[in-house]
């Protein structure tokens, strides 16, 4: 294998696909990124065994062939050259000379048949999405699926369309986050599936750097793939009945109020100090006087009460809640504004976007 290739093209794509590869891995292969120079192009790819990322750029390809690299080594290398063009030769069978015009490194490598065959994914339903659409989607609903593996299904993110609609959904069970995108192209069928939620983690770290307008998803029977600017991610699917989660969205609006997003996370940030001597609860005490009083309860280290300006809509109001379960959709909401709606102190909580039904948060109440 003999081949070179710009240093811009090779540093973004090994970033790309490093970001499957799992440090805690036990199968040394799994920790090297696959090369393989074919044609005018040079391939990587990468894979913990749950997910696999590839993609591919242009290169000179004098001579063809394929080698595994170690990721850690090769990404911190590779971004710290200075030249714009590089040579990445393979000598000695499993060594990879890098060179470039002041430097000769040699990689100690594995040998590509070593590495996982990843299986190429049945075409299924088919649709697409904005690219800064699917983002937001999961910025706002990853963070509440559960790190708990005991259950996984609620390690998942519920993903399904409705017609022309996807609906992404999370839950660890105390809280639940769901929210509603138009898609650019919606499958013949709808689908419905639950996406490990470390792949839309990682899948947004790619998207956040993609130029291209869409998103391109492919479902079928087991596994899921994302495509965009030549980047395809390929993950499984988690085997499972997703909670029937609708049926706990409170539809009553007792007391409805509007709050300004960066006040309150600055008054829950304060109460929450003193909040975690008692498993990080505050209550939120609302008035039809404009004011919503934030306190947690005194413990050792002391309490602490402070107002925040509202508008509400119905009767006195109050409620027990998880602070940093607050803290995290005012955080991933996006706006400047916020709807909270309370109704007896056993329901949830719901918190939208102030004017907008596309998103949907719930926090289940403490017991006092």
């Amino acid at each position: 294998m003999k081949l070179f290739c710009a240093q811009h093209d090779l540093d973004y794509a090994i970033n790309i696909v490093n970001k499957a590869i799992n440090p805690n891995n036990t199968l040394p292969v799994l920790n090297n990124i696959l090369l393989k120079a074919e044609g005018k192009k040079l391939y990587f790819s990468s894979t913990n065994l749950e997910i696999a990322i590839s993609c591919s750029i242009d290169a000179d390809v004098r001579s063809e062939g394929a080698i595994t690299v170690p990721a850690k080594l090769i990404t911190g290398y590779i971004s710290l050259l200075t030249d714009e063009k590089v040579e990445l030769s393979l000598t000695e069978g499993v060594n990879l000379t890098i060179e470039s015009s002041n430097s000769h490194t040699k990689i100690k490598c594995i040998n590509a048949d070593e590495f996982p065959l990843i299986p190429k994914i049945e075409k299924g339903q088919e649709f697409s999405v904005k690219t800064a659409h699917l983002l937001k989607a999961i910025t706002e609903t990853v963070f509440a699926a559960s790190l708990n593996t005991s259950r996984p299904v609620l390690s998942g993110v519920l993903t399904y369309t409705k017609g022309d609609i996807v609906i992404l959904a999370a839950t660890d069970s105390y809280r639940l986050a769901e929210k509603k995108t138009k898609l650019s192209k919606k499958p013949t069928e709808d689908i419905y599936c639950i996406v490990p939620a470390r792949t839309l983690m990682e899948l947004s770290k790619i998207i956040g750097r993609a130029e291209g307008s869409d998103v391109k998803v492919n479902v079928s029977t087991n596994q899921i793939s994302f495509s965009i600017d030549g980047v395809e991610l390929v993950s499984r699917l988690i085997e499972g009945k997703f909670p029937d989660y609708e049926k706990i969205i409170p539809l009553d609006k007792k007391t409805e109020f509007s709050v300004s997003v960066e006040d309150l996370s600055l008054v829950l940030k304060r109460v929450s100090l003193f909040a975690r001597e008692n498993n990080n609860s505050v209550r939120l005490n609302v008035t039809n006087d404009g004011k919503a009083l934030v306190s947690s309860e005194e413990t050792k280290v002391g309490e602490e009460k402070a107002e925040v300006s509202v508008k509400v809509n119905g009767e006195n109001n109050k409620i027990s809640l998880n602070a940093q379960y607050l803290l995290d959709v005012l955080t991933y909401i996006g706006e400047e504004k916020a709807t909270i709606i309370l109704n007896e102190k056993t329901s949830p909580a719901v918190i939208k976007p102030l004017n907008s039904d596309e998103y949907v948060y719930i926090i289940m109440p403490l017991k006092v």
